[in-house]
């Protein structure tokens, strides 16, 4: 059935493409525009280049499935350029073929959900201290704190307190190191060699010495407590106990692509989202008078606990919808292998499909009045049931983000932590968008900070 709903090989309709640039003007202007109107303008499977290279978006869901779920078997990785490489290594999220099934088993028991439970007291007691540091009437910086607040969660539940006193050097060192990834994927730069030293290649690399300093200093510590006996429940504790079928531990680099890899899944994918949920939420007092009579009636003054989590359903439709209107992983790609097609159509070999959680997200066939914030579209029982796979904000198929139940964890108990004391009211204005390696807001979201109860 989803065969007729593609156009016939050769009648395909796509946007002008400028001689060896291709499309790569338009993308980089603002790439998230440049998505929703291939989507518009020409249907759900369009024709574009960036550079030389042959490019396909896919917009409806089924087909977005279907390209998750055959990564690492007729669909392969992109290669997403030389920044990224540098930053992530050749970690999970790298890594293809055996190699990526081996690093997935060893990094997979560190984030399962029983783990992740031991993981929530850290996150309730950094939530609680950053709301004991604030006052009715102060002004903040909105994503400045959840930033903080989630490097802080971060480096505990990774690393544990061998970290203390490091935050801010990895987290200027993470700042750089997203931004010139952002600048590099939407520029030329993305497709000279690697030996060429941009300015913009330069700072990434100072960034990421500092990086690669920073967790060898706690991996040290880690190995020196461990041989002093000492057991540690940190997510670096498990990496470094984990072994493969063969017995094999990951090695020094592959424990610090794995740190940089979970530490970026951990911290900044989850500040963002916090930021946004607070600012939808400020500009939407049904949702969030909901919100707190949910907390007042699960927790009833108290601290949240990982058990509450199941019964905060409205804080984490909360989550769900922030997740829907502003996905961190903003585009998800794969090259065509052998073998390779969708909807029942061939892909040719080396083509890359694309498909973008931000456009499908906002795709009104999928999700009614999209640019309107409402989490009771996640309503059990809500009349306009969401068509599988048009909600993908951690992707899917084999290559699903192992950190998901991480972080929708985090997000929904810090929520309830910060929402039971205050009210963020950032005003009627949102903040813009900097699609970097996450969907990141564009500059401070000012906020004065508000009784939750008047």
């Amino acid at each position: 059935m989803t065969a007729t709903l593609l156009p016939p090989p050769g009648t395909e309709r796509g946007p002008r493409r400028w001689p060896l640039l291709g499309n790569l003007p338009a993308f980089a202007r603002d790439p998230l525009a440049f998505f929703e109107s291939l989507r518009d303008d020409y249907g759900d499977w369009v024709p574009w280049s960036l550079g030389p290279h042959r490019n396909v978006l896919v917009s409806r869901p089924e087909h977005a499935g279907e390209l998750l779920g055959a990564v690492e078997s007729t669909f392969k990785p992109t290669e997403l350029g030389w920044a990224f490489r540098h930053l992530l290594g050749n970690g999970v999220v790298v890594a293809t073929g055996d190699d990526w099934r081996r690093k997935r088993a060893l990094v997979q028991p560190a984030v399962r959900p029983r783990q992740v439970r031991s993981y929530a007291t850290a996150m309730v007691e950094c939530a609680d201290a950053l709301a004991g540091g604030w006052r009715e009437g102060d002004r903040i910086d909105v994503h400045r704190e959840m930033a903080g607040l989630t490097q802080r969660i971060a480096v505990r539940t990774l690393f544990g307190s061998d970290a203390a006193g490091r935050e801010a050097p990895i987290s200027a060192a993470m700042a750089t190191a997203q931004r010139e990834l952002g600048t590099e994927f939407r520029g030329i730069t993305l497709f000279l060699p690697p030996w060429v030293r941009t300015p913009g290649r330069r700072r990434m690399r100072a960034a990421v010495a500092v990086l690669d300093r920073e967790i060898e200093h706690v991996i040290r510590e880690h190995e020196n407590a461990s041989a002093a006996g000492a057991e540690r429940d940190d997510l670096l504790s498990r990496l470094l106990a984990a072994r493969d079928e063969q017995g094999g531990p990951l090695s020094r680099q592959e424990l610090r692509d794995e740190s940089i890899t979970l530490y970026i899944g951990g911290h900044e994918t989850t500040s963002t989202t916090l930021t946004w949920a607070w600012q939808l939420l400020s500009g939407a007092p049904g949702a969030r008078a909901r919100l707190t009579e949910e907390l007042d009636r699960v927790l009833g003054g108290r601290l949240p606990t990982y058990e509450d989590y199941p019964r905060l359903t409205w804080t984490q439709q909360v989550v769900k919808e922030a997740l829907r209107i502003y996905p961190p992983i903003w585009l998800i790609s794969a090259v065509a292998a052998e073998g390779a097609s969708i909807g029942g159509r061939a892909v040719p070999v080396g083509t890359s499909v694309w498909t973008s959680p931000w456009s499908v997200h906002r795709d009104e066939r999928w999700f009614p009045r999209p640019e309107a914030f409402r989490p009771e579209r996640w309503d059990a029982d809500a009349p306009d049931p969401v068509p599988e796979h048009a909600w993908f904000p951690f992707g899917g198929g084999p290559r699903a983000c192992l950190g998901a139940r991480f972080a929708l964890v985090e997000a929904a108990l810090v929520l309830a932590v910060l929402g039971q004391r205050f009210h963020l009211d950032t005003g009627a204005r949102r903040t813009g968008v900097f699609p970097g390696l996450t969907l990141q807001p564009a500059g401070p979201v000012p906020a004065i900070l508000r009784a939750a109860r008047p």
